[in-house]
């Protein structure tokens, strides 16, 4: 498949949320209609690129996998296509979640991490759906219980808690900073 693009963005060996940062940066030198093409080893990178540009209403084409790189392709939208760059209102501090973990209270906690990522540590009892998963496993979450969602940094969990606000859950709170300042107890499936 050949795709031209205006411009490539290597984002190669980079981590949540960086991709997502040095694409904002890239398409603001861009021209509506014009694509990019993001270069990524982050496996997480497609579902995050994929969100953030619905959410800004940018065109996401698709990605194309050659070897371990990702090349995910953005249509620049056009003034009357953008969107406000949204943010999940309800939020709670990375601490408050580990005092209330830690005095072992009845949480829902959604980890919307890549399975590997989970594998390596996450929060005891959390559930593990990745965030280009999500819309088709939300009957595996109750939509009336209060659900903490958590990711490596803050940035795929504030898409996913906009999503399933979205989908008719009420009581959704992004977990911030992520699970890179988590201090509490872990668990591992290796």
């Amino acid at each position: 498949m050949s795709i031209t693009a205006n411009e490539v963005l290597d984002a190669k060996g980079l981590s949540c949320p960086m991709p997502i940062v040095k694409t904002k940066k890239a398409i603001s030198n861009l021209k509506a209609g014009e694509v990019i093409e993001v270069q990524a080893t982050d496996k997480g990178s497609t579902a995050d690129i994929k969100a953030w540009s619905e959410s800004t209403g940018h065109q996401y084409i698709g990605t194309v996998e050659e070897g371990d790189v990702l090349k995910h392709y953005i249509r620049v939208a056009s003034e009357a296509e953008k969107k406000e760059e949204a943010k999940h209102d309800n939020v709670v501090d990375l601490n408050d979640i580990q005092k209330k973990v830690e005095a072992k209270d009845a949480i829902s906690i959604l980890d919307v991490r890549e399975p590997a990522e989970f594998a390596f540590g996450h929060i005891p009892g959390a559930i593990n759906i990745p965030l280009d998963q999500l819309d088709s496993r939300l009957e595996e979450l109750d939509k009336e219980r209060e659900l903490y969602v958590i990711c490596r940094t803050g940035s795929r969990s504030d898409l996913a808690a906009q999503k399933l606000t979205s989908k008719g859950f009420n009581n959704v709170i992004n977990v911030v900073p992520g699970m890179t300042k988590w201090e509490g107890p872990l668990e591992k499936n290796n």
